[in-house]
C-alpha cells in the first residue's frame, strides 16, 4: 500500500515547503489552540494517526498513559522524536499509514486525526481502521479542514483543488465531506464545531474546518 505523499519528503512542492517554513518561523496561534482543543479530555492509551512532526505532542495531558504516533514520512518522524523527548507523556513514534495501522484490534482508548482525512487516498478505509483499533466505546477526536457549507465557496475550493492545491499539498482535497464520512464509518458524533480560519490568503480554501469528538 502506498502512503499519501508527505509535506516533509523529497517530493514536496515548493509551495508546501514554503508553508512549512512559514509555520516554523511564525507558528499560527489559532491553529495551536485548535490542536489543544482537539486533544482536550483524552486519557489512557491513545493512537495519533498522521502525527507529522509532533506539533501536537505538547498538548497531551498527564491523564494520557501512552501515545502511539503513526507517521509514514521519515523526515517528519525524526522531527517528532525531538518533540517527544519534551512531552509530558510517553510517546512511541512508528512508521505506518492510516489504511493499515500497526496496532491490534481494540488496543486504544482513543484515536486522534488532525489534517489527515483530507489527504489519505481512501478515507473510508482509514476510518474503518480507526474503529478497528479502538476499544468498544472508544473516543475519536478530530480536527480536519472540510468542504464549505456555502455552495459558492465550494466552487472556489473545487477549482483551486483541481488547478493547484491537491498537487501542491500531497494529495490534500479541501472538498471532502468528512463529517458524513465519519458517520458512514459507524462513529456516533458527540460534538462538532465548525470554524473558518485561513492562516493566510494563500490557504483560504482550507479555512473551513471541523473540530469534534465521536465514539466508536
Amino acid at each position: 500500500m502506498t502512503a499519501t505523499p508527505s509535506l516533509y519528503g523529497p517530493q514536496q512542492s515548493r509551495f508546501a515547503r514554503y508553508l512549512e517554513r512559514r509555520e516554523q518561523r511564525r507558528p499560527d496561534p489559532v491553529h495551536r489552540e485548535f490542536r489543544r482543543e482537539a486533544l482536550a479530555g483524552l486519557r489512557g492509551h491513545v493512537i495519533e494517526v498522521g502525527s507529522g512532526d509532533g506539533r501536537s505532542f505538547e498538548h497531551y495531558s498527564p491523564e494520557v498513559e501512552h501515545v502511539l504516533a503513526v507517521e509514514p514520512d521519515p523526515t517528519a518522524r525524526a522531527a517528532a522524536a525531538a518533540r517527544a523527548e519534551t512531552a509530558e507523556v510517553p510517546i512511541e513514534i512508528v512508521d505506518g499509514v492510516a489504511e493499515a495501522l500497526p496496532a491490534a484490534d481494540g488496543a486504544f482508548d482513543a484515536a486522534v486525526v488532525m489534517g489527515v482525512l483530507c489527504s489519505v487516498p481512501d478515507p473510508s478505509a482509514a476510518l474503518d481502521e480507526l474503529r478497528r483499533v479502538l476499544a468498544p466505546g472508544g473516543e475519536f477526536h478530530f480536527w480536519e479542514h472540510v468542504r464549505s457549507e456555502n455552495p459558492a465557496f465550494q466552487l472556489v475550493q473545487r477549482a483551486f483543488d483541481a488547478l493547484f492545491w491537491t498537487r501542491a499539498l500531497g494529495g490534500c482535497e479541501t472538498t471532502r465531506d468528512t463529517e458524513s464520512a465519519i458517520k458512514a464509518a459507524g462513529f456516533q458524533i458527540e460534538r462538532l464545531d465548525r470554524r473558518f480560519h485561513p492562516s493566510s490568503l494563500l490557504t483560504i480554501t482550507a479555512a473551513p474546518n471541523i473540530i469534534g469528538t465521536a465514539r466508536a
